[in-house]
């Protein structure tokens, strides 16, 4: 069972998903809006620590191929890519 989060977390989360590039904003953004309500707080989590990398890492996760180095990071990445396609 899942906890909503609170609006003004949500639109915390949600703000952090603008970024220096458009396609990752897009991408967070989508997958932030349409995941994040329904999330555990521990997926929650996970996102808000994926949000702390900084853009050239997340841009090369998801537009240039690049696997993360960890399980958990990896099975997110993967998990957004699945879910903005």
């Amino acid at each position: 069972m899942s906890v909503a989060p609170e609006p003004a977390d949500l639109g915390r989360t949600l703000w952090r998903c603008r970024r220096g590039m458009k396609e990752l904003d897009l991408l967070l953004e989508r997958f932030g809006r349409g995941r994040l309500p329904e999330a555990s707080p521990n997926e929650r989590r996970a996102f808000e620590r994926l949000l702390e990398l900084p853009d050239p890492v997340l841009a090369g996760y998801f537009l240039g191929g690049v696997e993360p180095g960890d399980a958990a990071t990896a099975a997110l990445v993967r998990q957004i890519r699945a879910y903005v396609a």
